[in-house]
């Protein structure tokens, strides 16, 4: 059984290595095919019907069929329809509201390193936030119990958190609130009380939740778009899992410490952890489970109290100290710097789009010192600084597309209308 187990570990940790560096091009995909049925749905929406416009050099017409026709003698809503210019129909609002969804499930699951059960589940009363003295807001999204039977609490990102936002919007962008719907779980084979669940949609006039397996076809379509124009997605498909694994590789790599992981991840077992991040050099994690032994020795039971107003300040303090030049840091909190404040390198830090031009004098400086250290012949340095480049590049390149996402506009929350009231 040991050595059965060691050969699953070295498979699982295999497919991680050969899909991390694919995740960019996966996640650039479903955002520009996010993006474009967006714009094009916003601008057939304004276009007249028959009148000719142009999209991403493309010239669309928009049009009404007969069965538009119909619905709109009946005083009913009719789609938004167009034509491209090679004479093809296109759903624009199935298309569009297809691509949401995709975007939606794959932000998801690498933000949030989420089951795809639990992904599933996540209802609007899953939003939580903490809000600190100084009228900060820390938002928190409650993951409920599913393999493990065990809740747990995660800070989300401003990446997690605009997605998460974004799919509220659209199911409040009429004014009504989240429609509440039963689950089935495939796996208790029960269904669950009405809720608010987040990931549902509405196809033709059923409304239901998304299901693992939707979100399991949705992936393996885009990736099979991808393999038209990189090799590498021929013989690679994705699972949801897969986020789960990368997700837990990240952030081991970036310094978190494992035990940290666990509980994000919602891992009873350290060793179930330690089997996800498999990849890294076993140094590494075996100086930290021995750091860990130490500590338990010098902290005996009885030293573990209530916090204290003084610790519960320095907890606070905690996020000022994450606030650097370029953004935040997303270290946990109780963890020191990693890498020595070299935050170009660090895959914690998050950008501020607001500094964006700072990146740029950076890398002319960079750029600078590169030349000096090709015409001197220092190997070392030109190595290392051709690394710091294309990290630079690569945060200012997720900054920018980050700043390309509308602006999500949650409006003012309305109350329900109790069977009295109506």
């Amino acid at each position: 059984m040991a050595k059965r187990r060691r050969r699953i570990n070295e498979r699982s940790a295999d497919r991680t290595r050969l899909r991390q560096p694919l995740l960019p091009l996966l996640v650039r995909h479903v955002e520009e095919r996010y993006d474009h049925s967006r714009t094009l749905l916003e601008h057939a929406s304004a276009a007249a019907t028959d009148t000719p416009f142009t999209h991403a050099g493309r010239t669309y017409r928009r049009v009404l069929t007969e069965e538009d026709l119909t619905l709109a003698r009946g005083g009913h809503r009719t789609p938004v329809r167009v034509r491209d210019d090679t004479g093809q129909l296109v759903q624009i609002e199935a298309e569009e509201e297809a691509a949401f969804w995709d975007w939606a499930a794959v932000e998801t699951l690498r933000h949030s390193g989420a089951r795809i059960e639990e992904m599933c589940e996540v209802s609007h009363v899953s939003i939580r936030h903490y809000q600190r003295n100084n009228g900060e807001m820390v938002a928190l999204l409650v993951i409920s119990p599913s393999k493990t039977d065990r809740e747990r609490v995660i800070p989300m990102s401003a990446e997690l958190f605009h997605v998460i936002a974004s799919v509220i919007r659209r199911h409040t962008r009429n004014g009504s609130p989240v429609p509440i719907l039963r689950r089935f779980d495939p796996h208790d084979k029960v269904w669950s009380p009405p809720m608010p669940f987040l990931f549902q949609r509405k196809i033709g006039s059923t409304r239901s939740v998304i299901s693992p397996v939707t979100v399991l076809n949705m992936l393996a379509r885009r990736c099979a778009d991808l393999a038209e124009h990189h090799p590498a997605f021929r013989s690679v498909k994705f699972t949801p899992h897969d986020f789960r694994r990368i997700f837990t590789t990240e952030l081991v790599n970036s310094g978190l410490p494992i035990h940290i992981g666990a509980a994000l991840l919602g891992h009873l077992n350290i060793q179930t952890t330690r089997g996800y991040v498999a990849v890294f050099d076993k140094d590494v994690i075996r100086h930290y489970i021995a750091h860990l032994n130490e500590r338990r020795q010098l902290r005996p039971d009885h030293e573990y109290r209530d916090v204290t107003s003084d610790e519960w300040d320095e907890f606070e303090e905690h996020f000022d100290k994450r606030k650097v030049e370029l953004g935040a840091c997303g270290r946990p909190y109780g963890t020191p710097c990693q890498h020595e404040h070299a935050c170009i390198r660090c895959p914690m830090l998050q950008v501020s789009p607001k500094m964006i031009s700072r990146l740029d004098d950076l890398e002319a400086d960079l750029s600078t010192r590169r030349a000096r250290a090709q015409s001197e012949g220092w190997a070392g340095e030109l190595e290392g600084l051709d690394l710091t480049l294309q990290l630079l590049r690569a945060k200012r390149d997720d900054t920018q597309r980050r700043t390309q996402r509308p602006t999500i506009d949650l409006g003012i929350p309305t109350p329900r209308r109790t069977k009295e009231d109506q």
